[in-house]
């Protein structure tokens, strides 16, 4: 059962109880709306689920995104290859993961409909398809390249962790563990290649 299952389920007990209690000491208070507790509780519950399908969408594209600047450094560098594509490997792997429990949204209307499957997409390695055949400006030189791919890893990495309070704890571990990743990335692409 996933987390959102899980708190929706949590919230329609909640919610159950406090109306069987409510319904025991106030029967001489008139008639009770039927259904209105539970009403409520399928609100909130597809209010958080709205959230947090939301929020994985944000996820999600902040790893295509850089995703994608990987793909166009290493379109524009061939020579970059054997420092890049295990890093863009790791990319594609956290973007994957991340989207995983998103395949049936309740927000399949948002205008986004690429973020919210498990599928890599259109930087998923193969360009030509989607954004990726457009891709974002690389620089010429690979030395400014490889800065400018530092910079969006640390750009995904910060707005993963700026997702960790909102998200439910087993995605935030998740996104914990592909901020750090991402942190890695941007040393990796410039500091550690002075090592």
């Amino acid at each position: 059962m996933t987390t959102t299952g899980r708190r929706a389920l949590l919230v329609a007990g909640a919610s159950a109880a406090a109306a069987a209690l409510t319904g025991c000491t106030s029967e001489d208070a008139g008639p009770r709306r039927p259904g209105a507790a539970e009403e409520a509780a399928a609100r909130e519950a597809e209010r958080v689920a709205r959230a947090e399908a939301a929020l994985r969408r944000r996820a999600v594209t902040a790893s295509r995104t850089l995703l994608a600047r990987y793909d166009a450094a290493l379109a524009a560098h061939p020579a970059l290859h054997a420092r890049v594509a295990p890093l863009r490997a790791s990319a594609a792997a956290h973007a994957s993961a991340l989207g995983e429990g998103d395949r049936p949204t309740p927000d399949a209307s948002s205008g986004t409909p690429d973020a919210s499957s498990g599928t890599p997409g259109p930087s998923s390695g193969t360009p030509g398809t989607g954004t990726a055949s457009a891709g974002p400006a690389v620089p010429a030189d690979p030395k400014a390249a490889l800065r400018e791919l530092a910079a969006a890893a640390r750009a995904a990495s910060d707005a993963h962790t700026a997702e960790l309070l909102a998200a439910p704890p087993e995605y935030a571990r998740l996104l914990a563990s592909v901020a750090a990743a991402g942190a890695a990335h941007a040393y990796l692409l410039t500091e550690g290649a002075r090592a």
